[in-house]
């Protein structure tokens, strides 16, 4: 008997009809342990704190008097959450609101959070609206780099080296970051950055690597805790950032966080590309 593939009933790289009427029922968790057994990761030791910050660009109801309402809104799931949702699930489970109606537009981001909560098994906190551009973000960008990549998968962890002569307090950054969905094959792209202290990074080394995820599948919050898992067993900073923004797909984004407990969490924000 072949065991059961968890990822087997997504609905994710099939024909899926779009929803007419609201329904919570459409939103697919995904148990985190899942990808971080892949990485060594065990809860509830795990050796990070962060969040996955959703942002969402197509969201309409109607009013009571049938009248059609827009918004953006902007989702924050915790890393501790047992579970992950599925993207796809959510642009189906958020256009079921297009012909619901709604008393007041506080009804309506009350709903989300609670139909969220239920999902990802931890409190999800909803608001209206979207963070603003950085016109540029603080940290020293990698892209520039003149290095030979040949390696694209599975990711290369060897590839990090530091100097443990030099202990510095540095962010770094790089829009090189591409991975796939591990369901459609689909690509999806990222700026990623590092922001850590300790033995000083090799910076062609670090680049190589991120690099190397270039045809690895995985999800975005799991690709976010590999290269943190990554970093902390062979770079062994003494405090340690990463956050990714990817581009959006289906009207959504998502932005992993993971860092070192105390870490004070980067102001939200969305890259250029998004």
């Amino acid at each position: 008997m072949t065991a059961h593939d968890p990822l087997r009933d997504l609905p994710l790289g099939r024909h899926v009809d779009y929803p007419t009427r609201y329904d919570a029922a459409l939103l697919f968790p995904i148990a985190r342990a899942l990808g971080r057994a892949q990485i060594g990761l065990d809860a509830p030791a795990l050796p990070f704190v962060g969040s996955d910050r959703w942002h969402a660009y197509e969201l309409s109801w109607l009013d009571g008097r049938g009248k059609p309402r827009v918004a953006t809104a902007t989702f924050t799931v915790p890393a501790h959450s047992p579970n992950l949702v599925e993207s796809k699930s959510l642009k189906l489970y958020l256009n079921s609101f297009n012909a619901a109606r709604f008393d007041a537009d506080e009804d309506v981001r009350a709903c989300i959070a609670a139909d969220l909560s239920r999902v990802a098994g931890a409190p999800v906190a909803v608001a209206f609206g979207l963070p603003t551009i950085d016109l540029g973000l603080p940290a020293t960008s990698l892209d520039e780099l003149d290095v030979p990549c040949e390696h694209y998968g599975p990711p290369r962890a060897d590839f990090l080296a530091v100097d443990d002569n030099q202990v510095v307090e540095e962010s770094l950054s790089s829009g090189l970051l591409k991975s796939n969905c591990p369901v459609t094959g689909q690509p999806d792209w990222a700026r990623i950055t590092i922001a850590y202290r300790g033995p000083k990074l090799d910076r062609a080394g670090l680049l190589r690597y991120l690099v190397s995820f270039r045809d690895h599948a995985e999800f975005h919050e799991q690709c976010v805790e590999r290269v943190f898992a990554d970093l902390l067993h062979h770079a062994r900073p003494q405090a340690l950032s990463v956050e990714a923004r990817y581009t959006r797909r289906g009207g959504l984004d998502i932005n992993p966080w993971r860092a070192t407990p105390g870490t004070v969490a980067p102001l939200p924000g969305r890259d250029q590309r998004q």
